[in-house]
Order: structure tokens, then sequence, then C-alpha cells
């Protein structure tokens, strides 16, 4: 009878800590730090920032463990994923079920004591919808999974704006949109490069059922439609010149790389694209917190 390998109790933690997928949870804080500027109109209280942030990383690491659970089937399919801890042994599934729990409980507790009743039910509520919504239901029956699944990635700049004033308004709404809209063109691109590992599991990413010149058209459309977006984030918020510049400047690149992609959509240019589109959020958001505080 074969016996299971042992696991190091550092290999067991780090094990714990991937299931979080921290550099997914890095992307979430870049929106909500710099919303909480945008309702401040200024610094907010390093405290109340502080505890935001750890709320918000708590109750997204909780939802993505969960997600890692739910896709133990396709992680164990697909190149890319064969390396996540519960593919590898290094955590077990209950294990991570009680870990993600616990995540999401301490979450909430903590944003209630710490922040409002508002941020924590917003921030609990994405998990609710990233993990039966999407992971449960679209991704594996529809090519529209990560469009409406992606709304859970929006969530994190409406956590940030009610921290600060307690009530949610127009410009978190229009911000939401932003990153709702900002979901598809960076994550088409990179199921373009792993095309074949979708639907080798079963997937159906758009990239596999529409093929990559397809999906490459939508890329655009959805592209357009995000600059749009952040241009009459604008007047909503009543922002100034700098975020006015780096919405258009910032968005032109990425029509532009989005273009690109559509007259040949191989992987080199949809990674292409894929990376600015980190890039592109990183900065434009940073131009929030710079414009606020000049």
């Amino acid at each position: 009878m074969p016996v299971a390998p042992k696991i190091s109790v550092r290999a067991g933690l780090a094990g714990y800590i991937a299931l979080t997928k921290p550099r997914i949870i890095e992307l979430l804080l870049v929106t909500t730090v710099p919303t909480m500027f945008v309702a401040e109109r200024g610094v907010p209280s390093v405290w109340l920032m502080v505890a935001t942030v750890v709320g918000g990383t708590l109750a997204a690491g909780g939802a993505n463990a969960i997600n890692m659970v739910i896709d133990l089937d396709i992680d164990r399919v697909m190149e890319r994923t064969r390396d996540r801890p519960l593919v590898t042994g290094a955590v077990g599934s209950t294990g991570a079920v009680v870990f993600a729990v616990s995540l999401e409980v301490v979450a909430f507790a903590w944003l209630v004591a710490t922040v409002n009743l508002l941020s924590a039910v917003l921030a609990v509520s994405a998990t609710i919808f990233y993990v039966f919504v999407y992971s449960m239901w679209l991704k594996r029956t529809s090519t529209t999974n990560i469009v409406v699944g992606g709304a859970a990635g929006a969530v994190p700049v409406l956590v940030g704006w009610s921290a600060v004033t307690g009530s949610l308004d127009w410009p978190p709404v229009v911000l939401f949109l932003v990153v709702f809209y900002w979901t598809p063109p960076h994550f088409w691109a990179l199921a373009i490069r792993y095309r074949d590992d979708y639907a080798a599991a079963g997937v159906p990413m758009l990239p596999v059922v529409a093929g990559p010149r397809a999906t490459a058209h939508r890329i655009v459309g959805y592209t357009v439609i995000l600059v749009v977006v952040t241009v009459v984030f604008s007047p909503v918020a009543e922002m100034g010149v700098v975020y006015l510049l780096a919405a258009l400047v910032l968005g032109a690149v990425f029509i532009a790389l989005a273009l690109a992609v559509r007259a040949d959509p191989g992987e080199r240019r949809a990674m292409r694209l894929f990376h600015y589109s980190i890039t592109y959020v990183t900065l434009l958001f940073g131009a929030m917190v710079v414009d606020v505080l000049v």
C-alpha cells in the first residue's frame, strides 16, 4: 500500500499561503487603497487603510483558497497549475476548506470591528459571488464566465469607498465598471496563451470556444468601453488634469496593444497585452492618488 509523502512544516505553511494567490490579492489592493484616497479627497487614516487592506486580504485569500478546492480536477490537468498546493499534496482539501472558511469568518469580524458593516458585507459578498457564480457555475459552462464572474474582482473599490464614507455613491460605481471592463481584456489575453491548457481541462474559455481571432475582436471592444468609462470617471468624481491625462494616454496604449492582438492574435502579442494590462491598472489608480494630492 503506497504511503503518502511527508510534507514539512515549512512546505505546508508555504502551501497555505499559496492557496490565497498572493499575486492576485496584490492586484486587488492596488485598486482598493487609491479608491480610499479619492473618497477622502486626500490621505485617509493610516489605521483605516491598514484595517481595510487586512480585511480585504483575508476575504480575497479565502475566496481564492475555496476556488482552488473547487478547481482541483482542472488544476491537475492544466500545465500552469500543476504546482498548486492541492495538486502537489502540500495541503489537503479538508484543510484548505477549513482554512478558507476561517479566513472569511475572520475577515468579516475584522472589518465589522475595525471598519464598518457595509465594507464587511461587500467583501464577503464578493467571495460568495466568486465561489458560487464564477467557480461553481459559469467557469465550466459558459464563455461569459470571466465577464460575469469578474465582477467579484471589482468589488474591492466598493469596499475601499465604503470604508472611508460608510456609504456608496456614483464614483465607486463607475470605478466598479472600470475594473469590470478591464478584467476581460486582461484575462482573455492570458487565456489565448493557455488556450490548449483550458481546452485539455474542458474549460470553455472564449479563446477555446470561439478561437483567438474572435477573442481579439472582443478584447478590442471591451478595451474601448474601458477607456470611455475611465474618462467618464473624471467628471463624476471631479478628478483633475493629472488623472484625465493619465486615463487618455494609458488608454490609448491599451487600445493600440489590443488592436495589435486583433491584427495578429498570437501568444506573443497576447502576453504583451496581458502584462501591460497589469501596468495599466496600477498606473491608472496611482494617477488617482497623485491627482487628489496635488
